[in-house]
């Protein structure tokens, strides 16, 4: 059995992420429905040896029959990344217990990665905007709706609008109805990012770095010109399986 193989899970409303790492090496990722984990994660690891499996997870009703069947099929049951373990960062969020372990994953992973002060962009189902400042504290940041999530709004609450593909669109004034919505999707979000990223700076005192990860990250971070890094939940898991966890 290859000792250093781990199974990284970032379980989310919407989509559970995966990623296999070997000797600390992100080998392979694959994603699937949350609702559809349990009928089609053995096609993609089937008999395959880990050495352990680690989770972080923003949906409490599926945890139970996650460990159920991470033993059923793998044998192990799944560290589950919780509050009480050491990321190494101070936060400052209250209660504790509110905030998303996969913001405070992503967080740490992004602190590892890229230093601090920073601002960790993660374009998901819903839209979080976190900010750490230079004495590596995790201040908190900004939940909006996801850019999926305000375009099935709009489909869903009117009549007459239809869902469209939400990308990247150059002209502002749109010629159509969907190019309208389009447009006002794409630069509305565009505009809410830069000014959350221009307040957050001003509110830290500081320039920071910032990070963007999540589903939709690539739509905008050329144009908010920052860097994109979609591993950053599962890098994160993996270290601190090996670091915090393996070491306790």
């Amino acid at each position: 059995m290859l000792q250093n193989r781990i199974l990284t899970a970032d379980i989310g409303n919407t989509a559970t992420k995966f990623g296999i790492f070997e000797n600390s090496k992100l080998r392979s990722r694959f994603s699937l429905p949350t609702e559809r984990i349990f009928a089609d994660l053995a096609q993609h690891v089937g008999n395959a040896d880990f050495s352990a499996i680690i989770a972080c997870s923003v949906v409490p009703e599926v945890e139970t029959s996650f460990k159920e069947i991470c033993l059923n099929l793998l044998g192990l049951e799944p560290l589950m990344v919780t509050h009480e373990i050491d990321f190494g960062i101070s936060v400052k969020y209250y209660p504790l217990e509110s905030l998303g372990i996969d913001r405070l994953v992503t967080a740490f992973s992004a602190v590892e990665k890229y230093g601090f002060p920073l601002i960790i962009c993660d374009f998901g189902t819903a839209t979080t905007i976190d900010a750490v400042n230079s004495k590596k504290e995790f201040l908190g940041g900004v939940i909006f709706p996801g850019v999926e999530m305000l375009s099935e709004a709009l489909f869903e609450k009117t009549s007459k609008l239809p869902k469209v593909e939400v990308k990247t669109i150059e002209k502002v004034i749109g010629n159509s109805t969907a190019s309208c919505i389009q447009s006002g999707i794409f630069y509305g979000y565009l505009g809410f990012a830069e000014k959350i990223l221009s307040k957050m700076m001003e509110e830290m005192k500081e320039e920071a770095k910032v990070v963007a990860t999540g589903g939709a990250a690539k739509l905008f971070a050329d144009y908010l010109n920052i860097p994109v890094d979609e591993n950053l939940t599962l890098e994160g898991l993996r270290i601190l399986f090996e670091r915090t966890i393996v070491k306790a």
